[in-house]
């Protein structure tokens, strides 16, 4: 038996590509075609079909990046084909070759009805099935000019304003034409089975089988009349396509997909249309295909055709009460998991599930992340605690240095939860069906022999326009097809189910999913990452000092503000905003959009304030923080004891001597620092002969993806900004402010004392191109693990390279602090907006060991935006000697929160105490429900056990405890009623949510 694939392959090709493909539509008229250009940004439905029309043609060139134009085609069955299934054919200028990241449209009929989206692969729209003939044709197309910006090529392109209004498209095939569904399916039985016999290397007497039927097949096939002798090549394969595969085959749940990022190489305004345009093809699908099953994730992305296009949104409803169209996934948007603070991250499943559950009545048990950049390790316990079970990723996939072991499994966090998670084999959320991916999630997946069963996303993404019907078709083919796996439709809830079932005991990974790739996400875009935190934090203020007005002074707490506000800054968490990946125009919006967040909840927190303080002018002092601050108990307004004061005097040699009686900190002429002691345990923070808060630029030109991408071998140059313009002392600060340059950028810093702390306020007047700004600080600590804050607790990292996995992790993402310790010492360092770091560790000559912790404050990468941070950036961090995890948990909550409110006559008194500072409260609020009871949420800070009572100051007729949408919990082990309080029993890291019923007379 010898192998003829190659020979059928080349011959195959070619007549599926010139003789079968062009007879799927045999015969054509043109259109008529008319268009108007929508002056500016788009306009509603309505106008776009009022607005006149222009004539134009096939050819013409139209659309100026970022614009929107509406096409009108116009034209008359002919009476010839009645009988016939007759299709409009319309190209706005497709690259076929770029699905989902060009121009697109969305198709309406006269009265305003959406029929389905226009993408590259998906041009055609339904006329009649059958034909009468003499049917008149007239079809509407909102086409977005959106441009094909050239990946990793700097340009203008990323933004309106740059972009200039050369048209990017020229007009292509426009016509009414009869659709031969014969040779239409005699194309994908081909397909399927020349992808097959490629993936066939250990069964080669099937292989033969498969070879011989194509060649029969092509040889029934008349090249000059292939729609007569369509069916004929169609019988030859039928014996072939009716063999079933094994039993033990491997089986692949096909979930229909488009993953639509939020924003990425679009702004948010485009998204609107594109999932638009994707969810009326999907409904459109689902009407005529009726196995197949299609979900969709991110309610915001709900949201927005509710809101923007209810027209379609009606249809998707529809299609949601029939159980077709599942939402899935459970969050707000698609967030980056490893940025968005402890709240947030609660946050964006509260108000994603919230939203299923008022639209649909459906919840999600699952959580649905394909593109995320990686998992922080104290997700799990928040997916369980929003009252889910999975997770589904795909990303891990792309990690360059170690793979990942499993397919299926249990992630634990650092809780102890876990949760039962996925990674399709397919290695692609935007699997097409074609046979050399189906056989690769069979091949590759690592739980044979104990799984047989994983999913695969299907469909074509970010405006791709979701899952085509040739994709359908050929998953109808593979349901039982010798040689390949079985696909089936399923929901994601049943496969999860399925898998669970058969995988009774998987195995377990611990701590955070690290993404070995994109590790420059936690640094790209500053702004938008100090606008996010900064949102976070006025947040937490807003509803504290609002439930605090409303029960101490029955003041109307801000419902609706602080829903919309919270939906926004969820909507920016999205993982190509928030890590920095997107172009210009999502950046320059994003800047624009915090600015008016802070303004309007700094609002909201001053009239909650002064309504409880009374006059604007006193001696009380407001402390947001969760602990007690200079005397101040948390969540309270009360007098503040004065800082310690300290001392600024000249060193020997140049430079300063900074003393509060504390800290000894010595600052050298360079404005560099060369000593920090800590005077209450007599020790030295910094190696012999090194400096702290030193600057470091490298050279930032990663292989691929230069806003998503840092490759370890930047570390190769490093110039040290060790030369100072000035060094002076500043009298505001009561610190030195040291003043450099640099290319053709500026950076000035202030160092000063408080307490315990060395204060760094760093500003930077930012110019540079393809660089990598780092804030160094070596430190005299022996110590192989360090910690990093993450979403309610802290997570442990090694400070050596041992494994490849843990060399893998050469730049890593904490929240507010880091800290490193010995046995009875430690050193933390906390920040206001920073996330990336590094951390290396060296053995001097004298034997000791240096641990270098570097902060990553700044990169300049030109794709995909060119001026990517250029501008001035603000920072501030503490370095704190002799810190204990519970100071670094303080001095994170302080810096990010200070209490820094012009004082008010009257005293405060906090809605809750507790008594055991490792317990911190995450928030409270009033119940979303409307009901005025107090919604308490706490969390264990320090990593161990924890007891503690909390005292709710204000009188309560009974508590709960819930979970993160504020229902109650049957199964509650962690809190107990004692006295006017409650009574926390806690594991370590473990978040707990409280809900305080309030009388009817305390509401008033």
């Amino acid at each position: 038996m010898h192998d003829d694939r190659r020979l059928v392959e080349g011959r195959l090709g070619r007549v599926l590509t010139e003789r079968i493909a062009p007879a799927i539509y045999p015969e054509s008229v043109p259109l008529a075609v008319s268009i108007w250009v929508a002056p500016d940004e788009p306009v509603p439905v309505a106008e776009g079909l009022a607005a006149p029309r222009t004539p134009t043609r096939p050819g013409t060139p139209w659309g100026a990046p970022w614009g929107t134009s509406w096409l009108t085609v116009e034209g008359t069955v002919p009476a010839a084909w009645a009988g016939k299934t007759v299709e409009a054919i319309i190209d706005i200028g497709f690259d076929r070759n770029m699905t989902g990241f060009q121009c697109e449209g969305l198709v309406y009929r006269s009265d305003g009805s959406p029929v389905k989206g226009l993408h590259p692969r998906n041009q055609w729209v339904r006329v009649a099935s059958p034909a009468v003939g003499g049917e008149h044709v007239v079809l509407h197309v909102e086409a977005a000019s959106n441009p094909i910006i050239p990946f990793f090529s700097p340009n203008a392109l990323g933004d309106k304003l740059t972009a200039g209004t050369e048209p990017q498209y020229r007009l292509g095939r426009m016509d009414l034409a009869i659709f031969d569904e014969e040779v239409w399916q005699l194309a994908l039985d081909l397909e399927v089975l020349g992808e097959l016999m490629h993936e066939m290397p250990e069964d080669p007497a099937r292989r033969f089988d498969i070879v011989r039927a194509i060649e029969r097949a092509l040889d029934a096939i008349d090249l000059q009349d292939v729609n007569s002798t369509a069916a004929a090549a169609r019988a030859c394969l039928v014996d072939v396509l009716a063999k079933p595969a094994v039993p033990s085959a491997h089986t692949i749940s096909a979930v229909g997909h488009a993953h639509i990022d939020s924003a990425w190489l679009w702004p948010l305004r485009e998204t609107v249309r594109k999932v638009a345009r994707t969810t009326a093809n999907m409904t459109a699908l689902l009407a005529e295909e009726p196995e197949f099953i299609f979900a969709m994730s991110q309610a915001a992305q709900y949201d927005f055709i509710k809101r923007h296009r209810p027209e379609v949104y009606e249809k998707v409803k529809e299609a949601v009460s029939a159980g077709r169209f599942v939402p899935t996934g459970g969050m707000w948007v698609e967030a980056d998991t490893n940025m968005p603070g402890s709240e947030a991250m609660a946050r964006q499943f509260v108000h994603g599930k919230r939203f299923f559950l008022d639209e649909f009545g459906v919840e999600d048990r699952e959580v649905w992340l394909p593109d995320t950049f990686g998992f922080a390790a104290g997700l799990p316990q928040i997916i369980k605690a929003a009252g889910a079970e999975s997770l589904l990723t795909q990303k891990i996939s792309w990690s360059q240095i170690n793979q990942f072991p499993h397919h299926t499994f249990l992630w634990e966090g650092i809780d102890g939860t876990r949760i039962f998670t996925h990674f399709p084999p397919v290695d692609t959320y935007n699997c097409t069906m074609h046979g050399r991916e189906i056989a690769h999630a069979a091949r590759n997946f690592k739980d044979k022999g104990r799984a047989s069963r994983s999913l695969a996303p299907t469909g074509w993404g970010d405006g791709g326009g979701g899952t085509t019907r040739e994709m359908i078709a050929k998953a109808a083919r593979m349901r039982n097809l010798e040689g390949s796996p079985k696909v089936v439709w399923d929901k994601p809830a049943d496969f999860f189910t399925k898998a669970a079932a058969e995988y009774q005991n998987p195995p377990v990974w611990v701590g955070e999913l690290y993404l070995e790739l994109h590790r420059a996400t936690l640094t790209s875009q500053a702004k938008t990452k100090q606008g996010n935190r900064r949102s976070e934090h006025l947040l937490r203020e807003a509803e504290l000092w609002a439930a605090t007005a409303a029960v101490r002074k029955n003041i109307e707490y801000p419902y609706a503000a602080l829903d919309r506000i919270w939906k926004t800054v969820l909507l920016h968490q999205f993982h190509d905003i928030l890590p920095g990946s997107s172009i210009a125009w999502v950046h320059r919006e994003a800047e624009q959009m915090y600015a008016v967040v802070a303004k309007e909840l700094t609002t909201l927190v001053e009239r909650a304030q002064w309504s409880l303080g009374g006059e604007r002018v006193g001696p009380n002092v407001f402390n947001p923080t969760p602990h007690t601050w200079r005397s101040v108990p948390a969540g309270a307004a009360a007098p503040a004891e004065p800082e310690r004061p300290g001392s600024v005097t000249e060193r020997a040699g140049g430079g300063f001597v900074l003393d509060n009686g504390l800290l000894r900190v010595e600052v050298d002429a360079r404005g560099l620092v060369v000593s920090v002691f800590d005077l209450e345990h007599q020790r030295e923070a910094l190696p012999p002969g090194s400096v702290a808060n030193l600057l470091q630029l490298h050279p930032d030109f990663p292989n691929s993806w230069d806003a998503w991408d840092v490759d370890l071998f930047y570390r190769n140059r490093v110039t040290d900004l060790t030369e100072a313009d000035y060094v002076v002392a500043d009298a505001d600060s009561g610190g030195v402010r040291v003043g450099r340059s640099f290319g053709p950028s500026r950076v000035e810093q202030t160092l000063a004392l408080r307490a315990g702390v060395l204060d760094i306020d760093t500003s930077v007047d930012w110019y540079e191109t393809e660089k990598f700004l780092k804030l160094a600080f070596p430190l005299d600590i022996h110590a192989d693990r360090y910690a990093s804050e993450t979403q309610f607790g802290h997570l442990f990292r090694p400070t050596h390279t041992n494994t490849s996995w843990e060399y893998a992790k050469f730049e890593a993402c904490n929240h507010r602090f880091v800290h490193f310790a010995e046995p009875g010492w430690g050193v933390a360092l906390v920040n206001d907006s920073t996330y990336g770091h590094d951390v290396t560790r060296t053995v001097r000559a004298d034997g000791g060991t240096t641990t270098t912790l570097r902060v990553s404050l700044l990169r300049a990468p030109r794709f995909p935006d060119p001026e990517t941070d250029h501008g001035v950036h603000h920072f501030r961090h503490s370095l704190l000697p002799g810190a204990s995890i519970g100071d670094a948990v303080r001095a994170g909550y302080r810096i990010n929160l200070p209490p820094l409110t012009p004082g008010v006559a009257e005293a405060v008194e906090p809605l809750f105490t507790i008594d055991n500072d490792a317990v911190v409260t995450s928030a409270v609020k009033l119940a979303d429900d409307g009901s005025g009871d107090v919604v308490f949420r706490v969390y264990e800070a320090h990593g161990g056990r924890a007891s503690a009572l909390v005292t709710a100051r204000f009188d309560f007729t009974e508590f709960q405890v819930c979970d993160l949408l504020e229902r109650p919990i049957q199964e509650n082990t962690a809190a107990t009623g004692e006295g006017a309080g409650v009574r926390l029993h806690l594991r370590p890291f473990q978040l707990v949510t409280l809900r305080f019923a309030r009388s009817p007379e305390a509401l008033g």
